[in-house]
Formats: structure tokens, sequence, C-alpha cells
């Protein structure tokens, strides 16, 4: 298998998640940017992710979208970086369960929130999240519980979960408790993380060329 890794994002996306997981890993990769509505939906692409979303990335003949599961393959397919607990070791549990929490009733309930489209009272039993405050108060559960998602281990999960909640909080739709602003806070501080920040934002376009 190649060691180089294909990456295809946009800036403005979730991308900066798989960008920041990469920069944590350290190992070679290329990145492939591509516009909304245009190269994003283009044949090429479409070809790589039938959804026309970002981000992917194909390493070798594998491909994989969605950020949650980039994050895990690249902790899994890099095991020297330390990026995930062993799979015998009793942090696996929490490492998985919290960072497809993120995945799952987080950003259900963040999305349902910012369109105005969450749950009704009646009606919670059928959303996987139950209510935002519900969902909040579990997510603040499990930045309380050390420094990071398995406790003195910085994983994958606190990438994926830590982007969740920075977003969330940048936008409004996460209030800012002390729970969350420090966890990011910990988490945006590592170079990595850093590193990925200033190639992102030296990659944005013109601010009359942004898409809302």
């Amino acid at each position: 298998m190649s060691n180089i890794i294909t990456f295809y994002t946009n800036p403005m996306s979730r991308g900066r998640i798989a960008r920041w997981m990469l920069e944590e890993v350290g190992e070679p990769y290329e990145t492939v940017l591509l516009d909304y509505g245009t190269s994003m939906k283009a044949p090429e692409y479409l070809a790589v992710n039938p959804m026309g979303k970002v981000p992917a990335i194909k390493h070798g003949d594998t491909v994989v979208t969605e950020g949650a599961a980039i994050c895990a393959y690249l902790a899994d397919i890099f095991p020297d970086k330390g990026l995930a607990p062993p799979p015998a070791s009793q942090l696996r549990g929490p490492y998985y369960r919290w960072l497809f929490f993120a995945a799952g009733p987080v950003e259900a309930a963040v999305t349902g929130k910012s369109l105005g489209l969450l749950a009704p009272e009646e009606k919670k039993t059928m959303a996987g999240y139950g209510t935002f405050d519900e969902t909040m108060a579990a997510l603040e559960q499990a930045v309380s519980q050390g420094p990071y998602i398995c406790g003195e281990q910085f994983t994958a999960a606190d990438v994926y979960v830590g982007s969740q909640i920075g977003w969330g909080m940048m936008f409004g739709s996460i209030d800012k408790r002390p729970a969350f602003v420090d966890y990011v806070g910990r988490l945006q501080s590592r170079p990595a993380a850093q590193r990925a920040r200033e190639i992102d934002d030296a990659a944005m376009p013109p601010k009359e060329e942004r898409h809302a």
C-alpha cells in the first residue's frame, strides 16, 4: 500500500477535522482542494464519494469518507502514533463510545438546533439524541473525566469530539460551558491542531467568494 494519502477537502468544511487528524498522524499526504457545486460534484470526485461531499481520503485502494470514520481509520492504520487505545484496553470502549456519540447524537442534535428542526418533546424517543439538553449533558460528562476522552491519552476521539464542540461554540449552537471551553482550549494548543488551522486558513478563498 502506498504511504501517500490523498486528501479531498475544502477549507470551509468538515475537512478541517480530517486535516487535523492527518497532521496528528504526521505521515505524507497530498491535498486535493474541491469547490462546492463544481469539482465536488464532478464525475471524477463522485467516483470517490457518490455523495459529492468532503472530506474523503484515498489510501492505496481504500477510500474512506465521513470525518469520524477517517479519524478512526487513520488511528488504526498507523497504530504506532498512539492515537487510539489498544484493542484490548479498557479505554477502547470509551474511545469508540464518545467518538461515535459525537458523530451521531451530537451531530444530529446540533444540526437540528441550527435548523430549528429538533424533535418535539412528545416524539423525543424517536430521535437518537433524545433531547438537545440531554445530549449536551452527556457530552459535558464525557469531557469532564480527565484532560482527554481517554483520560491522560489524547486520541482520535478528541480530534472529532473537540472539533464538534469547537465549531458549535463558535457558531453559537453549543453553549460555552466551562468544561467545553477548557477542553477545546487544551486541544487547540496542540502543534498539529495549530498547523492544520494555519494550512486551511491559508487555503480559504477571498471573503467575497465564500459560500454562506
